[in-house]
């Protein structure tokens, strides 16, 4: 069967390239959803039965060497997507949330959870206060990450 178009083929080119360009930028963008939640997903339930437990603290301590650069890919991939397909501002400040919440786990927690596995301190618990600052660097993580992939899929639904 033959379909009439009343687009011309420079029409139907363009198209075609504007239709590839976006499916590469969604592609970036899921990809980096994928990464950088799957990791975050991972190392904050270990975090979160590690509170309680030596035996999840170890684990914890071990699988943040793993997630956190997952965690960083993700963020990457997450804000290339996000400049290429043009979001509205508001992505900027979650994804800017984002990387000042790496920012403190990478520079402030992750160096701690180190020193206590080159102590031997792998086992035991970490002090309230620490406890405390992660616990809010979980809600940050979970409502930006999340929050941004419910947005994220909005938009895209409501492209027109």
């Amino acid at each position: 069967m033959i379909y009439q178009t009343s687009l011309s083929l420079e029409e139907l080119k363009d198209r075609l390239i504007k239709t590839i360009f976006l499916m590469f930028n969604l592609l970036i963008s899921f990809s980096g959803y994928i990464i950088g939640l799957g990791a975050v997903t991972v190392i904050d339930t270990l975090g979160f039965l590690g509170r309680k437990s030596s035996y999840w603290a170890e684990a914890t301590i071990r699988a943040h060497k793993v997630t956190k650069p997952l965690i960083w890919l993700g963020i990457f991939l997450v804000i290339c997507g996000a400049s290429l397909l043009k979001l509205p501002l508001y992505f900027y400040y979650i994804y800017l949330a984002l990387v000042l919440n790496g920012l403190f786990l990478s520079f402030y927690v992750s160096p701690y959870l180190l020193k206590m596995e080159q102590k031997g301190k792998q086992k035991e618990l970490l002090p309230i206060s620490m406890q405390s600052k992660i616990a809010i660097s979980f809600v940050v993580s979970f409502i930006g990450w999340w929050g941004s992939l419910i947005l994220f899929l909005n938009n895209f639904i409501n492209l027109k």
